[in-house]
């Protein structure tokens, strides 16, 4: 099952990602790919029993991505009311088979990187690259 390292790792493996310095966040460029995100107290009255006490990951996917998703592993993948109607859904890190979640991460990049690179990617020519200003992932 994954954990923070493998998030890592996974993020490391895409071009162009840069992790923020001292949160766990993953961009490329300027977008948001994926996120720790801790339950808050509104979120745990939400949830009720159902909420989980392990790590958060956040995604961000496309809508359509998201009820597919929350229907077919509802055991890994959760929403609250304040990720409603927005693109992103949240993963059960402790549940979520490290296969699965680098399909997910790698789906979530290639919709939020620019064109171009997501082009070079699917070619093969993409290599993992250190990004600008912050500290990036492969450090």
């Amino acid at each position: 099952m994954a954990t923070w390292t493998d998030v890592t790792r996974l993020m490391k493996a895409l071009p162009a990602v840069v992790r923020s310095t001292g949160k766990r966040e993953w961009r490329v460029g300027k977008k948001l790919v994926a996120w720790e995100r801790p339950l808050r107290p509104v979120d745990r009255e939400a949830l009720g029993p159902a909420a989980p006490s392990g790590p958060i990951l956040a995604v961000r996917i496309p809508l359509a991505g998201k009820a597919l998703l929350l229907a077919s592993l509802p055991e890994v993948y959760f929403t609250t009311p304040h990720f409603d109607g927005f693109p992103a859904i949240l993963v059960r890190l402790p549940v979520m088979p490290v296969d699965e979640l680098r399909d997910l991460l790698q789906q979530s990049w290639l919709s939020r990187a620019p064109k171009r690179l997501v082009a070079q990617f699917l070619a093969g020519d993409a290599a993992p690259a250190r990004g600008r200003g912050r500290r990036s992932a492969r450090e």
